[in-house]
């Protein structure tokens, strides 16, 4: 459900909310909330609330550092886990200087702006996430260990699979939130788990993204354990990925579908620091079903993009290579203008690459192009790139840059 600035003052009211949590999150996506009392709400709405800046990574600057939270009505959910007598309700919001301009570190306001641009082009994009995450142990003092919470493997079952009721109560809880979780599973690693979210709109599915992790630490904390959603939590397991599903409307247009695959293609070296911000990033790539090379396959998990088998209006592209340390709004605003790209610019899309990149030798692979394989490399490729320059502000590939 979609509120209206006045629906949420009445829900406040009448549903005994006693704090209201206002959400952004830092340049490299890391989510950062403030908390206010019903009775600030009609200010909040109407001028903002201020906030100090300069202690937010990327957003630099003491001289200059007031910045001002709005509200968004429409994003207003309640935080299921807080009490049930004096409940707590959060809302995702917009940034500003005090002059009323926008703050152009707001990574979300950025994926609005690419969200319109496609919008006056005549598309829509949507998107899907799949997250993955480890769960392991707390030690006594209640800091995270290494030791995971179970040796289960891929699609195993309990009692071997000891995430389950983690997972149920963290898709009970996002059902609750208005947020739909399509299917979960335990992964490949021991303790390594996948919740996957139904197709939606770009902000919808960049929002929820945030709030998924959320409730997921939430939840393993609230169970005696540790979500970790690094791209490497242990160098001899698989890695955690962030595969993102990405379909182009109108629908039923195979050519524009390999248009926006072949513009994803084209631009991912120098999009690969924003999906990929860590050192411990690079750890992953080339090794289990985590893409090292640009290339694409129908149904083919060492490819970086990969055609799942699906018709009509479920036929989608998934990009393989983006792990859950991205800031999702990056992410998506850079899929939809590397989409848009390739359509306008009619890109053909290269043959498949229908073979196991995983076990080619290297003649086979000296006919791909490789990822950057570190984020010095990654940096180089975004510093270097127009297509960059044009979308994200400097100050942000700053940021991204001296990492």
């Amino acid at each position: 459900m979609r509120y209206s600035n006045a629906e949420v003052m009445e829900y406040v009211r009448e549903e005994d909310v006693k704090f209201i949590r206002i959400a952004f999150c830092d340049v490299f996506g890391r989510q950062k909330n403030i908390s206010i009392m019903p009775e600030e709400l009609p200010r909040a709405f109407e001028y903002g609330i201020a906030f100090d800046a300069s202690a937010i990574a990327g957003f630099d600057g003491e001289t200059r550092s007031d910045l001002l939270l709005h509200p968004d009505a429409e994003t207003l959910t309640l935080l299921p886990w807080r009490p049930e007598h004096g409940k707590v309700v959060r809302m995702f919001a917009g940034i500003t200087y005090p002059d009323g301009r926008p703050f152009e570190c707001d990574t979300r306001s950025l994926l609005k702006k690419a969200v319109s641009d496609a919008s006056r082009a005549g598309y829509t994009f949507r998107f899907g996430a799949e997250q993955e995450f480890y769960l392991f142990h707390l030690d006594e003092a209640g800091r995270p260990t290494s030791e995971p919470y179970d040796q289960a493997g891929y699609m195993d079952v309990a009692p071997e699979d000891r995430g389950e009721n983690v997972r149920r109560e963290v898709c009970l809880i996002l059902e609750q939130m208005g947020i739909q979780p399509e299917s979960s599973h335990h992964e490949e690693g021991p303790g390594q788990n996948e919740i996957d979210f139904r197709y939606s709109d770009a902000l919808s599915a960049a929002d929820n993204a945030m709030t998924f992790q959320t409730v997921v630490k939430t939840v393993a904390r609230s169970n005696g354990l540790y979500a970790d959603f690094s791209a490497k939590p242990l160098d001899s397991k698989p890695g955690n990925g962030f595969h993102v599903n990405i379909s182009v409307e109108p629908s039923g247009n195979t050519e524009r579908m390999n248009q926006m695959i072949a513009g994803i293609l084209d631009k991912v070296p120098e999009m690969t620091l924003f999906l990929n911000p860590t050192e411990n990033s690079y750890k992953r790539f080339g090794l289990s079903k985590a893409p090292g090379y640009v290339s694409w396959s129908h149904e083919n998990r060492s490819q970086l993009i990969r055609i799942p088998a699906a018709i009509g209006e479920y036929r989608r592209a998934e990009l393989r290579s983006p792990d859950p340390t991205a800031n999702p709004y990056l992410v998506f605003s850079l899929l939809i203008y590397a989409g848009l790209y390739g359509i306008e610019n009619q890109m053909p899309l290269p043959a498949p690459a229908d073979i196991n990149l995983f076990k080619a030798d290297q003649k086979t692979l000296s006919n791909f192009k490789r990822l950057p394989d570190t984020l010095k490399a990654a940096a180089e490729a975004a510093r270097d790139s127009e297509f960059i320059r044009e979308h994200i502000p400097q100050t942000i590939s700053d940021k991204y840059s001296h990492l």
